[in-house]
Parts: structure tokens; C-alpha cells; sequence
């Protein structure tokens, strides 16, 4: 099995814009977050790509925001309440599998199977675990 971990706050995948004259973009944050993502991960990654079906786990760490209180805090903490707003989990799981292509798989159309989870942490963070099937 194979372990990934991505520092910082998780960005979820946006949709493509497009100007007057017709131009497709990615837009920021997103357009960033991919790339930072990419380089971290070729860092850590030192294997060719894999080729065959993928099981794909994604822990998803988010920061608690600071206005809550201590108690509701704690709890999140302890993940008695976990995170039920935005972003959607599968734009999160998303912009993750779309910055791996080409590095740990070829591409991501070789997923299978998955599992994603969001949780509340003081390191916000991504975790990925991938198993060759």
C-alpha cells in the first residue's frame, strides 16, 4: 500500500470558466492547490506510474474554524462532529486524483474503488492511500 500526505488546507476542484472570447481556464485557488499538490507528491512518489485497477482512500483534514466554541471545538476534534459543509466531498476527491495522474497512476479512470472521509484536525492535511488491486 502506498502512502501520500499532503500539508495544508484542502482545496476542492472547480469547474473550468470560460471568457467572452470563448478561452477555457482553471481558476485560483484550484489552479494552484493542483500544482502544489503534483510537486508533492512526485516528491514522495518515486515509483513509475501504476497500471493496473486502483483502491483509492482519501483523508480529507480540515481546520476547525475559530469561531466555535471550546466544547464544540473539542468535539470536532474528536470527531464526534465532523465537517458537513462545503467543499463537496467529491470536488476534494477530485482535484487530489486529478493532481496524481501521471505520477502514481496513469491515469485516473484506473480507480475502481473508493473511500473518502473528511475530518477535523489542528494539521490540516490530506491523506492518500492507494492498493493495486
Amino acid at each position: 500500500m502506498i502512502k501520500l500526505t499532503i500539508p495544508g488546507e484542502p482545496v476542492a476542484a472547480s469547474r473550468p470558466r470560460v471568457t467572452r472570447r470563448g478561452f477555457t481556464f482553471i481558476a485560483e485557488p484550484y489552479r494552484s492547490y493542483k500544482q502544489k499538490i503534483h510537486e508533492i507528491v512526485k516528491k514522495q512518489y518515486l515509483s513509475a506510474p501504476i497500471s493496473g485497477a486502483l483502491h483509492v482512500q482519501i483523508k480529507f483534514y480540515r481546520s476547525v474554524q475559530k469561531s466555535v466554541s471550546k466544547v464544540e471545538r473539542r468535539r470536532r476534534l474528536l470527531g464526534v462532529h465532523r465537517p458537513t459543509m462545503k467543499p463537496d466531498i467529491d470536488n476534494l476527491f477530485k482535484a487530489v486524483t486529478d493532481a496524481c495522474t501521471g505520477i502514481v497512476w496513469k491515469d485516473d479512470n484506473q480507480i475502481v474503488s473508493t473511500k473518502s472521509e473528511k475530518f477535523y484536525s489542528e494539521e490540516p492535511r490530506v491523506e492518500i492511500y492507494v492498493e493495486e488491486l
